[in-house]
């Protein structure tokens, strides 16, 4: 059942109600209402719990201090008093990025019509744009809804018109990756309006700049998710299609990781983008043309203890193995070594090792060859090893059950040293504690020759279910 939801204006005039009808401090007023509305299983998580200030007399609005920021920014713009509204931008920033609670009474109050009429009033002053930008960039946080057409325009007109700015470009794309997150709307506007080949540029343009090249490839890579729940489906594929066909994406994104060899965060930002454009064959071999696959492996072997970079470079090399040729690629440059390696190095990660499990999957998935050099690096035994390690990870086990099921399904010889290590016991109990690995469990035991009771749950007989 869905958590209750109450209004701010509610929480305020019970804080306010504690503080006249019971003579409680600020406070212990707020304190007592937080725990009123939780215990009545009231969700606070968009309510901004702040003590009233003493002194208020004018009602509860203004004792919000992110409300008296932006009264005093909307009569600044309306003064068009550029000094006083960059001053009062950054305040509304930095009030914005404490919480969600924060930025969602603010967007309730007029904020987005407020800050984008900064922005338009600062489109000649570089500094004043930038401000308006970073104050766009922090109330957007988590509230992608708040973008209209008139926003995306600007953003769109800032990274066109200041490709050689690194900084407005920078707060720009953190802009355009904020409207876009779980909202497949603005994704199709800003793609027709060619925020595309904005963000490769940006890249290019930049390609010296760390925070630039990784806030793009952030960009890049949310254009081609599938996460708004309210659309039944969205351009993902043909998205991730236009960067790498339309704007050269793959090489882009290759070309810029020379400049990066020691900074591991850009290294992740590029390899999980590189990851999520691997979704179609050519594409995989493509990215294997051009360096790709050397490229990743060798960060595999040079940074095997960065468990955030490691966990994406995994997570590449998962997709590019979605091509056959590939998948022979990956084993003939010793691939399978370093990803056992890595499962093992962070065993305590369930992310790596769900990564890993996949990997490996994918490279024994109808090759019975890749399968031996798998069983003889110690795939299958550091798989087990990771299910041994996260039982409640239903992923992890998930994953490792469908990389038992390949190594075994050509090639029975691997069922006996595998049932050896400890599969069975293993597989049954992630069968019995997650129900979402029930399905490919139960290959994966019938593939290794043990018994599977196979429950019948329809008869063909008139009267329901067989239980």
């Amino acid at each position: 059942m869905a958590a209750k939801q109450i209004t701010q204006e509610t929480f305020d005039e019970v804080v306010q109600e504690n503080i006249v009808e019971f003579g409680l401090e600020p406070e212990e007023a707020l304190n007592e209402a937080v725990q009123q509305f939780e215990s009545q299983g009231v969700d606070l998580s968009n309510i901004v719990k702040e003590a009233p200030n003493p002194t208020s007399e004018n009602g509860q609005e203004q004792n919000h201090a992110i409300l008296q920021t932006l009264d005093s920014l909307q009569k600044a713009i309306v003064d068009s008093d550029s000094s006083e509204m960059d001053e009062l931008l950054g305040s509304f920033a930095e009030q914005c990025r404490r919480e969600l609670a924060v930025r969602y009474l603010a967007g309730r109050k007029g904020a987005y019509a407020a800050v984008l009429a900064a922005g338009r009033l600062a489109c000649e002053d570089r500094c004043s744009l930038l401000k308006a930008l970073e104050a766009l960039s922090a109330l957007t946080d988590g509230q992608p809804d708040l973008l209209d057409a008139s926003g995306q325009e600007l953003l769109l007109q800032v990274l066109q018109g200041s490709r050689d700015a690194a900084d407005l470009t920078f707060v720009a794309i953190r802009c355009v990756r904020h409207a876009c997150l779980k909202h497949e709307q603005n994704r199709q506007d800003l793609v027709r309006g060619g925020v595309l080949p904005l963000l490769a540029g940006a890249i290019v343009q930049h390609g010296d700049r760390a925070n630039v090249v990784r806030e793009a490839c952030s960009g890049l890579r949310i254009m081609t998710f599938d996460d708004d729940i309210r659309v039944p489906f969205g351009h993902a594929h043909d998205h991730a299609k236009m960067i790498v066909s339309d704007h050269d994406g793959l090489r882009i994104l290759i070309e810029a990781a020379k400049a990066f060899t020691d900074d591991c965060s850009v290294l992740s930002e590029i390899c999980a983008t590189l990851g999520r454009l691997a979704v179609r064959n050519e594409f995989c071999q493509e990215i294997v043309d051009l360096g790709g696959l050397n490229f990743m492996v060798a960060l595999l072997a040079d940074c095997i203890d960065h468990q955030e970079l490691v966990k994406q470079v995994l997570s590449a090399i998962r997709a590019i193995a979605g091509n056959d040729d590939v998948k022979d690629a990956i084993v003939n440059v010793g691939g399978t070594d370093l990803i056992v390696l890595a499962m093992s190095r962070h065993l305590a990660s369930p992310q790596v090792c769900e990564q890993s499990c996949a990997a490996l999957c994918m490279l024994a998935l109808r090759k019975p060859e890749n399968c031996s050099v798998i069983m003889e690096g110690g795939g299958a035994l550091a798989a087990l090893q990771a299910m041994k390690t996260h039982p409640r990870e239903v992923a992890v086990q998930k994953q490792a059950c469908m990389l038992i099921r390949n190594l075994v399904s050509r090639t029975r010889d691997f069922s006996q040293p595998i049932l050896e290590m400890g599969a069975e016991d293993l597989i049954s109990e992630a069968r019995a504690a997650h129900r979402d690995c029930d399905d490919i469990a139960k290959a994966a035991l019938r593939d290794l020759g043990c018994k599977v009771e196979l429950r019948e749950l329809w008869t063909g007989q008139k009267g329901g279910l067989a239980h």
